[in-house]
């Protein structure tokens, strides 16, 4: 998708409704969604392939002409006249959301949709040398419950480790992840009992969601209580640390980028769980979708571990 940032200034109120008047500046487009996790990996000197469907619209042909230029190919990505490309519109002033505008369709791919993706993922896994697949679900179609099945049954019979970020439609489709990145508000809508952030509470979700999918790493954050982890042997939850928080998007992105990559390098369970939550601090300080800063973080991981 596309995160498109119109940036003002605000100076007076309407006078045809009590709302803000925005003298617009500029406008910016910046690749989201799964291609934001994509950034995420490529900051971080991984050589992601991004897999999707888009539209065919102006808005796809932005979205593609966007993609070389941060260095991401577009050999996976598929365009269809059934569905718009989605478009996140934010208006700020002052560093300061004010308003959201969402164009996208989130229906199901249609079975021709699902064909062409499915023939186009088993061709780049024959084609290319592939060390991990990230899954990450905006509940917007193109995951629906074949395509998701279809992937992971194809990454156990390849022996590649799966990494998933899950949203509630299809939370429990993911059968056999090696790492599980739920949020707590999103365990809390799947799960038939309340979660709450403490160890025993997460610990229970845990065991339920590991029964469930079979899945290794249960990975939970936590917003600004940190993150909870479990590697199906022990669990802990590691707290943020403290930050000047400016905007709260794009942090799950970052997130699960460093903890697949951290976990696909066979890191500890403290290792994967402390990057990650500073990954997803870091990105909390500047506005917009950013990805990961590799300098920063390592810096941060450092003086932590020195300390």
């Amino acid at each position: 998708m596309i995160d498109r940032y119109h940036n003002g200034k605000v100076d007076r109120i309407s006078p045809e409704a009590p709302v803000p008047i925005v003298h617009l500046k500029n406008t910016d487009n910046r690749l989201g969604g799964a291609a934001n996790v994509a950034l995420n990996l490529k900051a971080l000197g991984a050589n992601p392939i991004l897999c999707s469907l888009i539209g065919k619209d102006e808005n796809a042909a932005i979205f593609l002409d966007l993609l070389p230029t941060q260095g991401i190919s577009t050999k996976g990505i598929l365009q269809s006249s059934e569905r718009m490309t989605t478009v996140k519109t934010r208006v700020l002033a002052s560093n300061q959301q004010l308003l959201r505008i969402d164009q996208e369709d989130t229906h199901a791919l249609s079975t021709k949709e699902t064909m062409r993706l499915m023939e186009h993922l088993g061709y780049l896994l024959d084609q290319e040398k592939i060390d991990l697949i990230i899954l990450q679900d905006y509940n917007k179609g193109v995951l629906s419950d074949e395509v998701i099945s279809r992937i992971m049954q194809d990454a156990v019979k390849r022996n590649i480790p799966t990494a998933v970020d899950p949203k509630k439609a299809n939370f429990f489709a993911f059968q056999n992840a090696h790492l599980f990145k739920p949020n707590l508000k999103e365990v809390n809508e799947s799960l038939p009992f309340a979660v709450a952030p403490t160890l025993q509470s997460l610990d229970q979700a845990a065991a339920y969601i590991q029964e469930k999918l079979n899945n290794r790493y249960t990975l939970i954050t936590l917003s600004d209580k940190g993150l909870y982890i479990n590697d199906g042997q022990k669990s802990e939850i590691v707290p943020t640390q403290k930050r000047n928080i400016t905007d709260v998007c794009g942090a799950g992105d970052s997130v699960i980028s460093i903890a697949a990559l951290a976990m696909s390098l066979s890191f500890d369970r403290k290792d994967i769980a402390l990057l990650s939550n500073l990954a997803g601090g870091q990105v909390c300080e500047k506005v917009g979708v950013v990805p990961i800063d590799k300098n920063q973080l390592q810096n941060e991981y450092l003086r932590i571990n020195v300390s």
